[in-house]
């Protein structure tokens, strides 16, 4: 069974996060995707930090199955990007593949954006949920900061889901950021956070990511349609995270 996927692999230098490639994005398997218009729903999943195309693959595949068990009957698909930087499963280098990898995934909200723009287009009624795993919570963000540039595109994403957030805690109540996340997400976006996340308490401890937002949730007074869920993962994976997913969308 083929797992459909937007792609940008190949498209960022994994030791720089220089641009390679300037296309959009493209399409896997291709024919797949026309049968997703005019469908009700569209769910895209977002992996983190050190997948390569098997294991965005492999994280669509848990995210589909998990929400097929919680009765989301509608499609499940994957977004899969240049994120398994050079050095990033070695201590010593840690820090230096973070952060290609955050610079990558800041990148890659024009491609998502271009696709759910292009998408909406053809297929104005279908509602597009997104949800990021750990550095995926970057791509969303910036995929709606991408979006909110035009005015057209308000509420054009019903909702995000976050599951270890790499983002830092400030952004929902953020006045920058919340005004994009308001403007482009419909109906709402849900952080679910875990303080017992070993990932997240390193990164924050090591200084690599300051208060990451999939800790201890949000800071400040975040805006309304932002909502919170305690989780109580047995690691950092997603696949720990869908296990103590309990209800979808």
């Amino acid at each position: 069974m083929i797992t459909p996927r937007i792609s940008t692999r190949g498209y960022y230098d994994l030791s720089s996060g220089k641009t390679i490639k300037n296309n959009k994005y493209y399409l896997y398997p291709k024919n797949q995707f026309s049968k997703f218009q005019n469908s009700k729903e569209l769910t895209i999943m977002i992996h983190g930090l050190r997948n390569d195309n098997a294991g965005a693959v492999q994280k669509a595949v848990i995210a589909k199955n998990r929400l097929k068990k919680l009765g989301y009957s509608h499609n499940v698909i994957g977004f899969s990007y240049d994120s398994n930087t050079t050095g990033a499963h070695l201590i010593k280098h840690a820090k230096h593949a973070l952060k290609v990898g955050i610079i990558i995934a800041k990148k890659n909200g024009k491609n998502l954006g271009r696709f759910i723009e292009d998408f909406k287009n053809s297929s104005p009624d279908t509602k597009i949920r997104l949800m990021g795993h750990s550095l995926g919570s970057q791509v969303i963000l910036s995929t709606l900061e991408y979006l909110a540039k035009k005015q057209e595109n308000k509420g054009i994403v019903e909702a995000a889901y976050l599951f270890g957030a790499s983002i830092t805690e400030d952004v929902p109540s953020s006045k920058k950021y919340g005004k994009i996340i308001q403007f482009t997400v419909n109906k709402k976006i849900v952080n679910h956070y875990a303080p017992s996340d070993e990932v997240l308490k390193w990164a924050d401890g090591n200084k690599y990511v300051l208060g990451p937002l999939g800790l201890n949730g949000a800071v400040g007074k975040p805006i309304p349609k932002y909502k919170q869920k305690l989780v109580k993962p047995k690691n950092h994976r997603f696949a720990s995270y869908a296990v103590v997913l309990n209800s979808f969308p």
